[in-house]
């Protein structure tokens, strides 16, 4: 048998699940003991009280001075006409111990005729008498037991009381887990935060894990960035020098071989690019409206065919956590790449209260869908699949704005564009 169907009422949370599992038990073990409890409550006081009410009710009929008997026992006796004897026995519908009453004096007192429990304090008996009856009242509490709903109370309060402190020592308990996620949580944004292995053993470990892991990945990343910082840095010295010497040389073949160098450096110059990564710059609030248009505005003087497209949302929206200089280069790589392999691009933005969106289309030829997994792989190249009508590339602009939005909490998006039936691309940053 499958229980799936229990999931979409599940919490989501640890803290909820952990709540869940302890309060099932709890109420649990309070009902089970509730129910056994009453039912012994009301069955057994219950039926011992009303057999000796019983009892005493015979010693008053069978008296030779009933009157002076019923007074002796705190019963009031009066006799009444058949009339006003109640057609059937009378009780409210939620007075369980009342049903059980009813049954005790109907096999214990011969000759009755009907019972009423009008409320808690009185019990009426109608006993035939010759031809009339007897009406016998007394009181409630010598039937039934006083307050049978004081268990049920003190096990309610005391649960109660026992969940609050047992969720006060839970939540204790979940807050190192609560604070692992989050240092998680603010590394994957590309932030580091002070965090101290704490709780029980099994979290501690899981901690210390989290740690060693983030120290072999920061290791990681500045030992690429140092490798192919120092590389690109070591070349630039010789290609310069190669520059300036072919551009002494008036020779048609030392133009081309100049064109290859260049083409040397902007190779090298992505390839920075791609070593910095996304460290550069601190996370601080920053205008997204402003800084794509200062981004196109940049671009139109380095002459790139780029215009600001729709700007969706309010121009004072607020502001949005991110690091300006890396979110820059990332969308610049993606106007570069748009111009490169289109004649035009167009930026726009589209701001709302929880998210951040940044597109950049171009008229190119696109990306099939089954090859965008791969293009925003680092140094992966589609020349089949895209014309380079404007210079070649090492295939890491896509790459470096894929960096950019995970580091941000956030993701690319690549698609077809609607507006101008090449490439669309979509950084997506959450608020």
């Amino acid at each position: 048998m499958s229980f799936r169907w229990l999931k979409r009422y599940m919490p989501r949370s640890l803290s909820g699940r952990a709540t869940l599992i302890l309060l099932l038990p709890v109420i649990s073990v309070t009902l089970v003991v509730s129910v056994v409890s009453a039912q012994r409550l009301f069955e057994g006081v219950t039926g011992q009280m009303t057999t000796a009410a019983a009892r005493e009710i015979l010693l008053v009929l069978n008296d030779a001075e009933p009157e002076a008997e019923a007074r002796a026992l705190d019963i009031g006796m009066r006799d009444v006409s058949r009339d006003a004897v109640p057609e059937s026995d009378y009780r409210r519908w939620y007075d369980v111990t009342g049903l059980l009453v009813i049954r005790q004096f109907e096999r214990l007192v011969p000759g009755l005729l009907a019972v009423e429990l009008p409320d808690d304090t009185w019990v009426r008996l109608y006993v035939a008498d010759g031809a009339g009856a007897v009406e016998l009242r007394f009181d409630r509490r010598r039937v039934s037991a006083s307050n049978p709903h004081q268990l049920l109370v003190n096990m309610v309060v005391t649960g109660a009381i026992m969940t609050i402190i047992a969720y006060l020592y839970l939540r204790n308990q979940l807050r190192p887990i609560t604070r692992l996620a989050g240092a998680a949580e603010a590394f994957g944004r590309g932030r580091i935060e002070e965090y101290r292995p704490s709780g029980a053993n099994e979290v501690r470990a899981a901690g210390n894990a989290f740690l060693d892991m983030r120290s072999r990945i920061e290791r990681h990343i500045e030992q690429r960035t140092l490798m192919l910082s120092g590389v690109s840095h070591d070349l630039r010295t010789p290609l310069t020098r190669l520059r300036l010497n072919l551009s002494m040389m008036d020779d048609p073949e030392a133009e081309a071989m100049l064109r290859d160098v260049r083409d040397m450096e902007r190779l090298l110059n992505e390839f920075l690019e791609f070593a910095r990564g996304t460290a550069e710059g601190e996370i601080e609030p920053v205008d997204p409206i402003a800084l794509v248009r200062d981004i196109v505005v940049n671009c139109q003087r380095a002459g790139m065919a780029v215009e600001l497209g729709p700007v969706a949302g309010d121009e004072d929206g607020g502001l949005v956590a991110l690091r300006e200089g890396a979110v820059r280069r990332a969308v610049e790589n993606l106007v570069g790449n748009a111009v490169r392999y289109g004649n035009r691009a167009e930026v726009s933005v589209a701001l709302t209260e929880r998210s951040l969106r940044i597109r950049v289309e171009d008229d190119g030829p696109g990306i099939p869908p089954n090859l965008r997994d791969e293009a925003v792989k680092p140094f992966s190249r589609l020349e089949p699949a895209r014309n380079q009508n404007k210079g070649s590339g090492v295939g890491l602009g896509l790459s470096i704005a894929l960096d950019v939005a995970r580091a941000h909490g956030g993701s690319l998006r690549l698609g077809e564009s609607a507006r101008l039936g090449g490439l669309q691309a979509d950084i997506v940053f959450a608020r």
